[in-house]
This record gives structure tokens, sequence and C-alpha cells, in this order.
């Protein structure tokens, strides 16, 4: 594996930079422990520190408790009465006044899909998306995803060069497409998803100043408009598609309005494909690293699944989310206020020794990766997460059967996107046999 630097992105102990709408980078508080909240570059060792020295302690810089064992996880994703999920789309770095003016101008009044929704509202939306996304749809998609999977790498392996990009020339589009597809939305519009999808990233789990944050609200603005177009198409040509689904259900009586549509799209077009898109990226950063492990997969691709869910396991796509105590509890022996916020730090949970033996080895063969905590837990569990885990499978065999020789790059410097709750590499470079 590569080493890769760090920076810093925080600020001396006893100030706020997300309160004085600054990036302070002029050193680390000790009481920090190493961790740094928006810095995804290699964000492991820090979580050590966290589960062995401060396993909850209070982050002036982002107003949040951070937590970061798995049991303690685990207890409150299960509590959703007492740790609510109402926190976990708004902005960390409250709107600007520029940006709060463009979204206001344009109508942007989209909400949560699911995640930010709390029973029963949240219960009776998941029910009737629920039907909609099934396993019968995947199915009927399994051909076409494996055949722009294999069009993809052939073209990769035409290169005279060797040389190839796994993030941009496989990961960033295949995840879109299908969730386009899925959808019913334009597949001439990928990169405006990808574009919008970016914005909405860095405006609610950003860093961003004032000024940064005003392109980022026009591109919410037109993905707000495009989600609510979509609702308009669907009622008005139908289709066989999740929304004209949705639709057709409203249309029989199931209690869904128009607006509540708009932003289950505007979630799904977001988390349908992001963090899909980073899960095969990881996969592409890590298996070949381990040559033996990729030469089981190539051996026998029965032990694939086991190796996408060690991934998800040591190297998740969601590193952190957020949740709000609605009454005062108890969390790791700290009192917290009702209205406190936490930080469930799932990155470091994953690699929780109390839960996971040799948690800092990446084995494909590892019992109980299947227990890790990327797809979160309880009610909230992740909706999509049997159509992500396929198109990383389908990636995985045909990239282990078409590329058997593929390896990263030497001393690739992988870079990572500054966010508090998503890691994302931002290219894979890889080599190969020619």
């Amino acid at each position: 594996m590569t080493t890769e630097s760090t920076s810093s992105t925080e600020a001396p102990a006893g100030t706020c930079p997300l309160g004085h709408g600054g990036k302070d980078r002029s050193g680390e508080a000790a009481e920090y422990h190493g961790y740094r909240p928006f810095d995804q570059k290699d964000p492991f060792p820090a979580y050590a520190n966290l589960r062995e020295e401060a396993p909850i302690f209070y982050d002036a810089r982002t107003d949040l408790w951070v937590v970061s064992r798995y049991d303690d996880i685990k207890a409150v994703f299960d509590d959703w009465e007492t740790f609510s999920s109402q926190n976990a789309q708004a902005p960390v770095r409250p709107r600007g006044p520029q940006a709060t003016k463009v979204m206001a101008d344009g109508g942007f009044t989209a909400y949560s899909g699911l995640s930010a929704r709390i029973p029963p509202e949240h219960t009776r939306i998941r029910a009737i998306a629920q039907k909609a996304f099934t396993p019968r749809r995947f199915k009927v998609m399994e051909p076409e995803i494996r055949a722009n999977v294999v069009s993809r790498l052939e073209g990769m392996l035409a290169r005279e060069s060797a040389t190839g990009d796994m993030f941009r020339d496989l990961a960033y589009e295949i995840p879109t497409i299908t969730i386009l597809t899925l959808i019913g939305a334009d597949l001439a519009k990928i990169d405006d998803y990808k574009r919008w999808s970016d914005s909405r990233a860095a405006m609610t789990w950003g860093n961003l100043s004032n000024e940064e944050q005003v392109p980022h609200a026009h591109n919410l603005v037109e993905y707000w408009q495009e989600c609510q177009s979509l609702v308009t198409q669907a009622k008005e040509q139908g289709g066989d598609s999740l929304t004209a689904d949705i639709v057709s259900a409203q249309a029989e009586g199931a209690e869904i309005s128009d607006h509540e549509i708009a932003s289950l799209l505007y979630s799904l077009l977001f988390a349908g494909h992001e963090t899909t898109t980073t899960l095969i990226a990881n996969c592409f950063r890590l298996l070949p690293t381990y040559r033996d492990q990729w030469k089981a997969l190539i051996e026998d691709p029965k032990t694939i699944p086991g190796a996408i869910e060690e991934v998800l396991r040591y190297a998740g796509s969601i590193v952190a989310w957020r949740r709000k105590a609605t009454r005062d509890a108890v969390v790791a022996g700290q009192d917290i206020k009702e209205g406190e916020g936490l930080l469930l730090v799932v990155g470091s949970a994953n690699r929780d020794l109390g839960h996971f033996e040799e948690p800092e080895e990446f084995d494909i063969t590892r019992a109980n990766a299947r227990e890790h905590l990327s797809f979160g837990f309880g009610i909230h569990y992740c909706l999509g997460n049997k159509l992500a885990k396929l198109q990383a499978k389908i990636c995985l065999e045909e990239a282990t059967r078409l590329i058997p020789s593929l390896r990263v790059a030497d001393n690739a410097d992988i870079p990572f996107r500054e966010n508090l709750s998503f890691r994302v590499p931002e290219t894979v470079p890889v080599t190969w046999t020619a």
C-alpha cells in the first residue's frame, strides 16, 4: 500500500472555524487526539487513538460529540427515538446569505428522501419506495450493467500504454448509468448528475466559505428542478421505472406527495451512485495490492462477495453519520443533553478490536466482515445495499477475468476529498501486463 501524507484542516483549541466562516489550518489541539474531521487522506491512526483514549469527546470544531467504538455506535443507530436522524442531511456549515438567496430564489425546497426522516413519516415513505426498489428490477438490469462494465474495461485495455484509472474509466459512470436507468432519467445528463452530486456533498458535509458555497447553490437549484421534472414526466408519460412505479402507487391511493417523491429522487440520485462509485473505486484501490487475495478472486469468483464485504468494512464509502439527541441520554458513559448532536464514526467502528479480530488487517476471508456498519443499522439501513454490492461484484468478476495482471500503479499518490462523512478517492491509477 502507498503511504499518503495528511494535512491539517482544523483550528487551534477553543476556536470553531465553522462558526466564523474561515478555514484555519494553523495547528492541532492535543485534545483532538489527531482527529481531523474533514481530512480523509488517512484518518485511521486517529480513529485508533479515539477508540483507545477518547471513545466519546466533544469536538468544538463541528459542535458534535464524536463517538468511535462499534458497540456504542450500533446502540445509537438502534435507538432512533432517542437519537434522531433529522440532522443527518443538515449542512455541517450553515449556508451563507448569498447561497441562501440563490436557493430561495430558485425555489429550492428539497428534503431528505429517507435518511433524515423519522417514523411514522419514514416508515410510510420507505414502505412505498421498497416496493419499487425490488430484486426483480436488479435482476433485469444485470445484463446491461455487465455489458457496460465489459465495454469500459475493453476500452481501457485497448490503450497501448497499459495504464488506466479505475475511478474515471470504470467506477465513475457505471453506478450513475444504473441509477439513472432505474429512476427513468436521461442518460445524456450523466455529467450533470455528477456535478449536482458533488455540489450536494460539498454543501451538506463540506467546510465551505460563504463565497465557495455560491456555485454549489446554483447546482442544487438545477438538481431540485430536475427531480421535480422527473415526477411530472412520470405522471405524463408513465414508463418502466422506479419513479413511474411510485407515481402509479400514488394514483392507486398510496400516501405520498409529489414533493415527497421528488425528495426521494433527490436522495436516490445522489446515494444511488455516489457511494457505489466509491465502493467500486476502493475495491480496485485495495484488492490488486494484496496479490494473494487478488489471485484468490481470479481462481474462485465465489470469493468476490466476501471480498466486497471486507472492502466495505476496511474502507467504507461513508465514514460518519450524524444524529441528534431528542432527550437527555448517556453514550459511552457520557451525559448527552437533549438537542446535542453526535457524529457516529462508522469508519472507526469497522476497525474496532472489540468486534473484529486483527481489524487493521485486510482479509477477504474474514468470517464476520458483513457485520460492518457501512450501510448503517436499524431502521435506516441502506435501501440500496444489494444494488451497490451487485455492481461491485460484476466489476470484480469482469476485471479478474479480463485483466488478471491488474495492479495499482507504483507510488500512486491517491487524493481524497475533504468531507465530514464521505471518503472518496479521486483517482485509482492502475497498470497491467500488455
